[in-house]
């Protein structure tokens, strides 16, 4: 409660352009992921479409992210981050990388990668227990690597 409350007080200390929690988390996934449909990203969360709906439809009016047609030829329309929308997501990352850092400054490089993996762990596990796994860049780079 503690780190998702300094995320909070950091989300105070920025400007306007910081994203909504929501927006944070949707174009996150489509970062990691690739373009989505509206269902897929409601599956992803385990939400129901008419939220995610809301939520979409807010990053659209804003220009963070556009409709386009699905790159694997199927019906749906899917949502794609646009320039605007990547580069505050990245400016966000950066700011919550940032406040991290000052939380654990005065830790030892090897705390910092107990606490990582730590993290992971729990992550992973909360997942399983979720049966929605988040996609991450290693696993995307892992991909690559057995082909």
């Amino acid at each position: 409660m503690l780190l998702s409350r300094h995320q909070v007080m950091a989300r105070r200390e920025r400007d306007a352009q910081r994203l909504e929690r929501s927006a944070y988390l949707l174009l996150s996934r489509i970062d990691t992921q690739g373009p989505m449909s509206i269902g897929q990203l409601a599956e992803a969360f385990g939400l129901d479409t008419s939220t995610v709906n809301r939520q979409t439809a807010a990053l659209l009016r804003c220009g963070l992210a556009e409709r386009v047609a699905d790159p694997e030829g199927g019906m749906a329309r899917k949502l794609r981050i646009t320039d605007e929308g990547g580069r505050r997501l990245a400016a966000d990352r950066e700011v919550n990388r940032s406040c991290l850092a000052r939380v654990v400054a005065d830790w030892s490089a090897d705390e910092v990668r107990e606490l990582e993996n730590v993290l992971v762990r729990l992550n992973r596990s909360a997942e399983a227990l979720e049966g929605r796994h988040w996609p991450r860049s290693e696993d995307t780079e892992r991909e690559h690597e057995g082909r």
